[in-house]
């Protein structure tokens, strides 16, 4: 080892530089802000769990391991129900496809880390935080800030949900379901995504997925979630190429007016 090389930092020494980092304290402070619906929807889901059969330890592990709200609402009903276990694998797997939209986006600022922080990332990115990252960066060239960002929104999301998911189980024969908490969570991140819409072009690809949803309501497995997604998405990158061809086209049109 070169006697000038710096020492690796320990892991407390890690910890502290991580929440002493200007950008973790910013993610941090951006989810709080939305920390209210992501509680209520925690702990509606927390509910539907025991509602729906499990025991408290399956419950627990449930919340632990999964931690996809979505995903969990969605399957419950299955495993109430008895369904076979290929059917919930599928519903489960279909409510989220999202996620696989949301990871080409998250290649460019995050493709470049180690598999090991990826799958970490992997695993505590949430659509609320998705959405406050991209509101947040408009470059979204690799920078050790991103890190910093996601990790303090992530903290966040995840205390505050198995939080609330774990007071759900426990007092589940105290909270009924028909109180529609779930509902709180729907409006947090309707709230932050109406805060993206800042030109005609999101305007349109948010009213062509929501057209969409609505068209394909009775696709089963929530597929019309999937498919209006990826509606969205095609009319902003045909909106995208288009205004990028006028801005290359124009300066060409004007030398030949010359």
């Amino acid at each position: 080892m070169c006697p000038h090389a710096p020492l690796p930092l320990s892991l407390s020494q890690r910890l502290q530089t991580t929440l002493k980092h200007p950008a973790f304290r910013d993610g941090a402070k951006d989810q709080a802000q939305v920390a209210l619906g992501v509680g209520a929807w925690g702990l509606v889901t927390g509910v539907a769990m025991v509602k729906s059969g499990l025991s408290v330890p399956m419950a627990g592990l449930m919340s632990l391991l999964v931690y996809a709200g979505s995903s969990q609402l969605a399957v419950l009903p299955l495993l109430a129900s008895h369904s076979p276990l290929w059917v919930i694998w599928l519903t489960g797997l279909c409510v989220n496809l999202r996620f696989v939209i949301f990871s080409s986006l998250w290649r460019e600022p995050f493709g470049h880390l180690p598999r090991r922080k990826r799958i970490w990332l992997m695993y505590l990115t949430t659509d609320m935080l998705f959405v406050l990252f991209f509101k947040r960066y408009k470059n979204i060239q690799p920078s050790p800030e991103h890190e910093y960002y996601v990790l303090g929104g992530a903290l966040v999301t995840w205390c505050v949900w198995q939080g609330t998911s774990f007071a759900g189980i426990f007092l589940a024969q105290f909270i009924p379901l028909h109180w529609g908490l779930g509902f709180a969570g729907i409006l947090a991140l309707l709230g932050v995504t109406l805060s993206l819409l800042v030109d005609r072009y999101t305007y349109i690809a948010i009213a062509v997925a929501g057209v969409v949803a609505v068209l394909a309501y009775a696709l089963p497995l929530k597929l019309n979630i999937l498919v209006a997604i990826s509606a969205a998405i095609v009319i902003g990158l045909i909106f995208e190429s288009l205004e990028q061809a006028l801005k290359t086209g124009a300066p060409s049109s004007a030398g030949k007016l010359k």
